[in-house]
């Protein structure tokens, strides 16, 4: 038992040393340019009601919102972009650790910018702080489910481009196609608001349970594995 404990303690702290080793690496490997388009010009949204000389509209400053989490999910759509997929697929570190690692970097990013646009929206404009951030964390987990996904079924190194456009063509089909009774883009003073957001926390669970479905590896490369062994 003594042998057991000992091999899982230090299998654990194998892993948190090779996670830390790692840190580098994945920092310099990820898609800070997109990324810092997508915080830049959803900040330039969340700030446009200041620019205005009259006072705040809460239509208004809710999709502007709505528009910067879009714009801050397509910069993320691209964080698991990895030209060197093909190469790095070797290495030891399974798929997942260095996913989490990629995730785990940006999370303190994402939750500074989100504080700083919602502190641009002037505060009587400024929506339910608790329903847009659901709103906002759908968005987010959407860009990243729909990034392992991509990955997990193809073999293409890049699908930010084809992620963020699915992200926007979604967005869009929600807004404008959805019945009013599964509307999603509703008012704070619709009283359909607190279903629409039980509707909103649906997605998120959706998406965040594909997302956490397709970290594993690729079907087609454990199929060539299992090939290989043959």
């Amino acid at each position: 038992m003594r042998g057991v404990a000992g091999s899982t303690v230090a299998g654990r702290s194998s892993a948190y040393v090779v996670a830390l080793a790692l840190l580098g690496p994945v920092w310099r490997g990820l898609p800070h340019r997109s990324l810092a388009t997508g915080a830049a010009l959803g900040l330039l949204l969340a700030g446009a009601p200041r620019m205005l000389s009259d006072p705040a509209d809460p239509w208004l400053s809710l999709n502007l919102l709505r528009a910067a989490a879009l714009a801050f999910g397509l910069g993320l759509a691209f964080l698991l972009d990895d030209p060197a997929r093909h190469a790095t697929a070797a290495v030891p570190t399974r798929r997942p650790v260095r996913t989490g690692l990629r995730v785990g970097l940006v999370v303190p990013f994402t939750a500074v910018w989100w504080t700083a646009a919602l502190l641009l929206i002037p505060d009587q404009g400024r929506p339910p702080v608790g329903a847009i951030t659901l709103e906002a964390s759908a968005f987010v987990v959407l860009a990243l489910a729909g990034a392992l996904l991509a990955l997990r079924h193809s073999e293409a190194t890049e699908p930010g481009i084809a992620v963020s456009a699915g992200l926007v063509g979604a967005s869009f089909a929600a807004a404008l196609l959805l019945p009013d009774r599964w509307a999603l883009f509703v008012a704070t003073s619709d009283p359909d608001w607190g279903d629409a957001h039980r509707r909103w926390a649906g997605v998120l669970v959706v998406a965040a349970l594909t997302g956490v479905c397709s970290l594993t590896e690729p079907l087609r490369r454990r199929r060539t594995t299992l090939l290989a062994h043959r």
